[in-house]
C-alpha cells in the first residue's frame, strides 16, 4: 500500500521527478564510469609488458629503469658493456634475452635498436603479441618497423626513407644513412605505438663515422661501404629477460644486482609497475573525489526538490494525517519516494554507463589503450549502487521530519 502510494505520488509530479532521477542517473553513470576507467587504465598499466620475468640495465632507480626502457621516458644513466650482456646471456637460467639499444630519436619519437626476437617475445594485455598490419620486420640492415602512432601522425606508408636523428633534441641527422619503412606494427596501446625499431646493426652502422656525439672530421662511410663493416655493438641500453623458471627469478636478480664487472641493476617488471602507479595514484584518488561528490551534489539536489515540494504537499499530508495516517506513515512515504526515485537513477545511470561503454570501447582502447572489458557489475560497484539508494532515503529523513511536524490545521488553512 506504502509503496503503491508514493509511487502514485511520484506519478504526479513526473516533471520535476524526471529531472531529478536524470540528474542522479548522470551522477552515478560519471562515477561507475570513471571507475571503471580506473580500473581498466590501471590493468592496460600493469599489462603493458607481460611474459618478461626481468629488465636489466645501468645501475639506478628501478622506476626510472623502467621508464626508459618500457615507457620510453628519461634516460638511462649509462649503458650495459656488450661483454657484460653476452656474460648474462650465457646464464644457464636464462631462457632468452632481447638488447634494447635507446638514444636516437626520429621527428620526436624515440628510435629502438633492437633484434627481431623483440617482436616474439615482448607480450602485453596478459600474453598478446605484436603483429603487422603491413610489411614485415626489418629484414635489411636500413629497414625499419615503425609502431601505429609513429605511422599514423606521420603518414608513413611502405617503402617510405626516412631519416634519423642523432640523440634526443638534436638537429643533426644520420642522412647520409636512411632508412625504409619496412613494416608497420598493429596498435598495441603502450610505448611500442610510439616507437620507431631498427636492428642493433643498423645503430651501429649509422654511428660508425661518429664520435663524442659529433661526425669524425674528414671521415665518411657511406652506406654501402658499411654493409661490409663488423657491426657487433659496444654496448646496449638495456635488455629483457626470460628464465627458464619462475622460482629462478630472484637468484639471478640478486647475482646480476651484485655483478662484478659493473654496476647493474635487474628489476621485475611487475614490482616496477606497481611502485610507479604508487607514484601517479594521486590523480586517481583525485578523480574519485571528484566523481563522489558530483553524486553528493545530486543527491543534495533531490533533497532539496523534497524540501521545496513540502509547501505544495501540505495539504496530502494533512489530508493523509485527518484520515488517520499515523507520523511514520508521512515519514516512510517521503522516504520511500526518495529510495524510489534514487533506485531509478542508479538503474538508468547504469544503463547510460554500459550503453556508452559499448559505444566508446573500440575508441578508447585504440585512442588511448585503454581496455574496457564487457564485464557485469563488480561488488564494489553494486555496493556504490546499494550505498547511493540508501543515501537517498536517509538524506529525505530532514524534509520527511518536517513534513511530520506541519499540524493539522496549518495544512488545511485557507490562504485569502
Amino acid at each position: 500500500m506504502l509503496l503503491r502510494l508514493a509511487w502514485q505520488s511520484l506519478l504526479s509530479r513526473r516533471l520535476t521527478v524526471g529531472l531529478t532521477v536524470f540528474a542522479v542517473a548522470l551522477s552515478v553513470a560519471l562515477f561507475l564510469g570513471v571507475e571503471k576507467v580506473r580500473t581498466g587504465a590501471k590493468d592496460s598499466f600493469a599489462d603493458t609488458i607481460s611474459d618478461t620475468d626481468l629488465i636489466i640495465g645501468a645501475r639506478s632507480g628501478g622506476v626510472q629503469l623502467l621508464l626508459y626502457s618500457v615507457f620510453r621516458v628519461g634516460n638511462a644513466t649509462n649503458n650495459v658493456t656488450w661483454e657484460s650482456y653476452q656474460d648474462i646471456a650465457a646464464q644457464p637460467e636464462i631462457d632468452w634475452i632481447v638488447p634494447i639499444s635507446l638514444g636516437d630519436s626520429h621527428r620526436g619519437f624515440r628510435v629502438m635498436g633492437t633484434s627481431t626476437e623483440f617482436f616474439d617475445r615482448y607480450k602485453y594485455r596478459g600474453g598478446r603479441n605484436l603483429t603487422l598490419v603491413q610489411g614485415e620486420h626489418f629484414e635489411d640492415l636500413f629497414d625499419a618497423a615503425v609502431g601505429a602512432e609513429v605511422a599514423e601522425q606521420l603518414g608513413y606508408e611502405i617503402g617510405q626513407e626516412i631519416i634519423v636523428a642523432h640523440g634526443l633534441a638534436s638537429f643533426t641527422e644520420h642522412d647520409d644513412k636512411p632508412f625504409r619503412v619496412a613494416g608497420i606494427l598493429a596498435r598495441t596501446g603502450t610505448p611500442v605505438d610510439r616507437t620507431v625499431f631498427v636492428s642493433l646493426e643498423a645503430i651501429e652502422a649509422i654511428h660508425i663515422d661518429w664520435k663524442n656525439g659529433a661526425r669524425i672530421p674528414g671521415q665518411t662511410v657511406s652506406a654501402d661501404e658499411v654493409r661490409g663493416m663488423e657491426l657487433t655493438p659496444g654496448a646496449v641500453t638495456a635488455a629483457m629477460i626470460g628464465v627458464k623458471s619462475r622460482l629462478q627469478i630472484f637468484g639471478l636478480q640478486r647475482w646480476i644486482n651484485e655483478y662484478p664487472e659493473e654496476p647493474l641493476l635487474a628489476i621485475i617488471p611487475g614490482v616496477a609497475l606497481q611502485e610507479l602507479w604508487d607514484i601517479i595514484g594521486v590523480a586517481e584518488r583525485a578523480l574519485i573525489g571528484v566523481s563522489a561528490m558530483v553524486v553528493a551534489t545530486a543527491l543534495l539536489g533531490m533533497a532539496a526538490m523534497i524540501f521545496s515540494g513540502l509547501n505544495e504537499r501540505r495539504r496530502e499530508m494533512a489530508i493523509l494525517r485527518a484520515v488517520g495516517a499515523r507520523p511514520w506513515i508521512i515519514i516512510a512515504l517521503l522516504t520511500t519516494e526518495a529510495a524510489l526515485m534514487a533506485l531509478a537513477g542508479v538503474l538508468i545511470g547504469m544503463a547510460l554507463l554500459y550503453s556508452g561503454m559499448g559505444i566508446a570501447r573500440p575508441y578508447i582502447d585504440s585512442a588511448f589503450g585503454i581496455y574496457l572489458p564487457p564485464e557485469p557489475p563488480t561488488l564494489r560497484e553494486l555496493t556504490v549502487m546499494a550505498v547511493v539508494v540508501v543515501a537517498g532515503g536517509l538524506i529525505s529523513l530532514a524534509p520527511a521530519w518536517r513534513a511530520y511536524r506541519m499540524s493539522l490545521t496549518d495544512g488545511m488553512m485557507v490562504r485569502i
